[in-house]
């Protein structure tokens, strides 16, 4: 089977005609200059703008243990519907994938993915890294450095042990960089819905950076900072030379906006000033960021629906990274070629995904056909994770028209009612 994407505008603003044949762009050439007669089908793009998939490299997809919020099937719909093509699965999931066989385990869910996927092992006292990483292991990652969904924070002497091994088997070490001993515990005393940020301290994610990165130094190790959400911890990494991310509910969202979510806008780290956020998005827009990830992080309603202090952290996003950004690109805060590097280019580089990240001759035909103007208001129950809500309620966004994961068709909202494709997501490291 091969598809013409004729005269389709890439990020950079180069007009080409791509064609894809099987699984592979085949070619990348002048617009009308390939032959329409030699291809099965044509997708006139005059309109559109054709992206490279996204690569999500921070998602909870929560099985196994808690696929009543979220499973690989849901999940990787939701991923496809944003134009994601590629995750990465956290460990923190009952069992946590903290050894070969709950990595197995963990694979065979893992096979319902309309998406391509990587798995990260994780780290706790009962760790097995000779079998982990005797499996086809994505990165080392998330490790914890204070707890969150699982209970997984370790201690300084096994981080330091984790990052060495890591480094001796050459893979990245994605690091949850808060330090528990800067919490703020007076914040205890109260209930409303900014005590969880305040909590969660601004300086505890900074020091916990530190910290991360002169472990990673004394090893040599490849350190990854996750979910970055304060300029001091972006401005930490990149002086050090180490990569990180940013989440779109840190980019978007802030402290402000808490009276409105709630509950609904608790997560590890927590939401920060005004101020902070406006920071992160600068340098998000200058290049200091490496890459935006989701932490996509889904819970059901009535689980967020408690107390600050019971509810669980985390909000979903998987399927609103790419259509919010892109959105940025339409208000002219980012420019598509740097949407392109953060969501798509950079984590390829950073994590050595082989073929994916660019739309280029011989890669993946992880494709991604867009609208710019095709702006549509972001709804809860008009997504595809299994959890039904979102942070970014009637936020504007431009969602993807089709999605392919290596030349097949992932999502398709062309006709009248939306199609999805078949689970045929594989590991890429496999």
């Amino acid at each position: 089977m091969s598809t013409l994407f004729s005269a389709a505008t890439l990020a950079d603003g180069r007009v080409r005609d791509v064609l894809v044949e099987g699984e592979r762009i085949a070619q990348v050439a002048d617009a009308g200059s390939l032959d329409a007669s030699d291809a099965d089908e044509v997708v006139d793009c005059e309109e559109y703008h054709l992206l490279p998939g996204a690569i999500d490299a921070h998602v909870h997809f929560r099985q196994p243990g808690f696929g009543h919020k979220e499973d690989w099937h849901t999940g990787s719909r939701s991923a496809a519907a944003g134009g994601v093509t590629t995750v990465v699965d956290q460990p923190n999931t009952d069992p946590p994938t903290v050894t070969g066989e709950a990595f197995d385990g963990k694979a065979e869910y893992a096979a319902e993915s309309l998406v391509d996927f990587g798995i990260n092992g994780g780290v706790t006292a009962d760790w097995d890294p000779d079998s982990l990483f005797d499996r086809p292991l994505f990165a080392l990652g998330e490790v914890f450095l204070a707890d969150s969904t699982g209970d997984m924070g370790i201690e300084a002497d096994l981080f330091a042990d984790a990052v060495a091994r890591a480094a001796s088997e050459d893979t990245v070490v994605t690091v949850h960089a808060e330090d528990a001993d800067l919490f703020d515990e007076a914040a205890k005393d109260r209930d409303d819905a900014d005590a969880w940020s305040a909590y969660r301290t601004a300086e505890a994610e900074a020091a916990a950076v530190e910290r991360a990165l002169e472990v990673g130094a004394d090893s040599d190790a490849a350190i990854h900072i996750a979910h970055t959400s304060t300029p001091e911890g972006v401005d930490a990494a990149s002086d050090a030379g180490a990569t990180c991310e940013v989440t779109p509910h840190h980019l978007f969202l802030s402290r402000d906006d808490l009276a409105e979510l709630g509950t609904f806008g608790r997560m590890n780290p927590p939401l920060r000033s005004e101020e902070r956020r406006q920071a992160v998005f600068d340098r998000v827009a200058d290049g200091t960021v490496d890459i935006v990830a989701t932490d996509h992080a889904p819970h059901t309603r009535a689980e967020k629906d408690a107390s600050i202090w019971e509810a669980p952290s985390g909000v979903p996003g998987v399927e609103t990274m790419l259509p919010l950004l892109l959105n940025e690109v339409r208000e002219g805060t980012l420019s598509l070629e740097r949407v392109r590097d953060l969501v798509a280019a950079n984590p390829a580089e950073i994590f050595d995904v082989d073929g994916k990240g660019q739309v280029a001759e011989g890669n993946d035909a992880d494709l991604v056909l867009v609208d710019l103007d095709a702006v549509t208001e972001i709804r809860g129950d008009a997504l595809h994770s299994k959890c039904g809500w979102t942070p970014f309620e009637g936020r504007k966004a431009v969602f993807p028209e089709v999605t392919l994961v290596r030349g097949h068709v992932a999502y398709d909202a062309r006709g009248d009612a939306e199609q999805f494709g078949d689970a045929v997501g594989e590991n890429v490291r496999a």
